[in-house]
């Protein structure tokens, strides 16, 4: 398979991945709502749009690049009730999904315009992880109920 359609498969992955995540997020963002945690109900729908703005940049990259789009089926996303296990788990997708990407920027170094797309949403994604990391050693320190508070 050549490089470039390499390249093509793992921008479709992600388009097809981001898409999944954004959805999901602003699920979350809905339920976290509905329990009255406004500030991370914000910061998850937030989060959705961040992540459906580059699943647009990349999906308009395979465009450009010449290559055919689709809606591939996607995996199920969890959701959580619990706000402090939803954050385990995004950390969790953003590790793992930080470390999917690091491959897909190998693939594009040539592609200077992907390349770039990638690295501006790897620095995103990676905003999201030390985030998420934060708030679990804030939990850690102050506690649970005065973390919840905070997210009132």
């Amino acid at each position: 398979m050549a490089q470039n359609e390499k390249l093509m498969d793992a921008l479709q992955a992600i388009v097809t991945n981001l898409s999944q995540q954004a959805d999901g997020h602003a699920l979350e963002s809905r339920i976290l709502a509905s329990k009255g945690y406004a500030k991370l109900a914000d910061k998850y729908a937030e989060h959705a749009a961040e992540e459906r703005g580059y699943v647009e940049k990349i999906a308009d990259r395979i465009l450009d690049l010449g290559g055919v789009l689709s809606n591939d089926q996607k995996e199920p996303m969890p959701l959580c009730e619990n706000p402090v296990e939803w954050v385990k788990i995004d950390l969790k997708i953003s590790v793992e999904g930080l470390s999917a990407l690091k491959k897909i920027m190998c693939l594009a170094v040539e592609d200077v315009t992907t390349y770039d797309i990638l690295k501006d949403y790897y620095k995103d994604e990676e905003e999201d992880m030390y985030w998420g990391e934060q708030q679990l050693e804030l939990i850690e320190a102050i506690g649970v109920q005065n973390w919840l508070v905070q997210q009132l």
